[in-house]
């Protein structure tokens, strides 16, 4: 078996990551300069700390500025892409647990679909042609 280098990742990999990249900031950006809109888009009223929404826009850049870095090399900076898909997996769980107590109207989950779901399918694949080439790394020492 030959060494999987990050020339043969399939070719979708690197322009997703970029796109998960630039979507982050600019979502990030977003939420920081514009806190309280996605709430009027819910129906909600806007957060009374909305530092607190803007903070939350900047971690979801900040994601961003990873994903891109782990376009370089897929491979090594698997744990990137790990982390961004776990927070995508652990929000849409915290949203169901608090919509399905009456805390946030369940129309507000609308953004799970391009903020989190979406991005399911390929970042899994992503880490498991990174897993792929690790094994093939180590047997071959």
């Amino acid at each position: 078996m030959t060494s999987m280098t990050p020339a043969d990742f399939p070719t979708w990999i690197r322009p997703m990551l970029r796109l998960a990249a630039a979507y982050n900031v600019l979502w990030g950006a977003f939420a920081v300069f514009f806190p309280s809109v996605p709430f009027q888009w819910a129906g909600l009223e806007p957060p009374n700390y909305p530092c607190l929404w803007q903070c939350i826009g900047m971690i979801v850049g900040v994601y961003g500025v990873g994903y891109w870095i782990a376009a370089s090399d897929p491979v090594r900076h698997w744990p990137i892409v790990l982390v961004g898909l776990l927070g995508k997996i652990f929000g849409p769980i915290g949203f169901v647990w608090c919509a399905s107590r009456g805390e946030l109207p369940w129309i507000a989950g609308l953004t799970i679909l391009t903020n989190d779901l979406a991005w399911w399918l390929p970042f899994g694949l992503t880490l498991k042609h990174a897993w792929q080439a690790e094994r093939q790394r180590v047997e071959n020492g």
